[in-house]
């Protein structure tokens, strides 16, 4: 695959999982220099999103998982108060890494790049990670299966 002089990655990264993993795995893999935009609290509740992680723990998950693959040096983590991140500004961006379910909005940038006098970015769509039944693994499956956990064992 190619690589690129610096990418950029976005999400809630709420529970840190595998599919989450991988995706930043990717990132670090093509990039020389990466983004990682972790979505704010307050953009968490305007996306209707309950029960996720405070922004500090997740950020904290992120840094640990990015310095056990000792790549620390090339990383920047920024707040992601919005869809789009710096990738309406940053003309250094070359890639953006996105899931499946996010390639929409990587597409939606890139038209927003165009009409700003930005190159478009080049689209790296990661596959999800599924679990043994098959399924998708995602934080809102997650949250789903601790809740109902804590409601079974009161």
């Amino acid at each position: 695959m190619a690589r690129f002089r610096k990418v950029v990655v976005g999400g809630t990264f709420d529970r840190l999982h595998p599919g989450h993993q991988r995706l930043l795995s990717v990132a670090l893999e093509l990039g020389d220099r990466v983004v990682i935009g972790v979505t704010t609290d307050s953009f968490v509740r305007e996306e209707g999103k309950r029960g996720v992680e405070p922004f500090k723990e997740r950020v904290r998950a992120v840094r640990k998982f990015v310095e056990e693959k000792g790549a620390s040096d090339r990383v920047e983590i920024v707040p992601l108060e919005d869809r789009y991140g710096t990738t309406l500004e940053d003309d250094e961006l070359d890639a953006i890494i996105v899931s499946p379910e996010t390639e929409p909005v990587a597409l939606e940038i890139n038209e927003l790049r165009r009409k700003r006098g930005l190159p478009p970015l080049s689209i790296v769509v990661v596959p999800f990670v599924l679990d043994g039944d098959g399924r998708k693994i995602s934080s809102s499956r997650l949250r789903g299966e601790v809740d109902e956990g804590l409601r079974r064992d009161d």
